[in-house]
């Protein structure tokens, strides 16, 4: 990709980081429980694949209509590569250094839902119990290293949709050796 080509992603992914933050302030300011609200989780998902997908089809606009199945993968990667690594930073600094038992707060209320959805499914007790220990032996959800690797799952799972994009995206040029 050329160079204003990756500065373009570059900017969409900027955009998408103060997005993402933005909603993580808010968040966190207003009401912590919207984090455990399934509507605010799917937003966030369409949120972060539709500011790939502009940046990709803006990548290929630049290059003058024509862009190839890498040129638009790598667009739509490096946007929302750069736009959760920005939200990861936001949310390890508010969540350990400015406030920790904010943390703590929404963990406990994200195993209460857990817990409820888990019930609602007819799960036992002692399921329920089992999984309610497992995530609290996984420590703080806002821990350096359980962001880290939240930062790759969500990475190969957007990845996956960015492939699809770069198929629907890409358009060769015909002209083209």
């Amino acid at each position: 990709m050329e160079k204003s080509l990756k500065s373009s992603a570059v900017n969409y992914g900027l955009y998408l980081g103060i997005v993402l933050a933005a909603l993580t302030v808010i968040g966190y300011a207003i009401d912590l429980s919207l984090f455990t609200k399934w509507w605010f989780g799917i937003f966030i998902l369409l949120l972060v694949i539709v500011f790939g997908i502009i940046s990709s089809m803006n990548t290929r606009k630049l290059s003058g209509g024509f862009i190839s199945f890498k040129e638009a993968f790598t667009s739509y990667f490096v946007t929302i590569l750069i736009g959760i690594l920005i939200n990861s930073v936001v949310s390890i600094v508010i969540f350990n250094f400015v406030d920790p038992d904010s943390a703590i707060a929404l963990q406990d209320m994200i195993i209460e839902n857990q817990a409820q959805m888990l019930e609602r499914f007819g799960t036992t007790q002692e399921a329920i119990d089992q999984a309610v220990a497992q995530i609290r032996e996984g420590g703080s959800m806002y821990s350096i290293g359980n962001i880290a690797k939240s930062i790759a799952v969500q990475l190969v799972g957007f990845s996956i949709v960015g492939l699809i994009v770069a198929l629907v995206v890409r358009k060769n040029d015909p002209n083209a050796a």
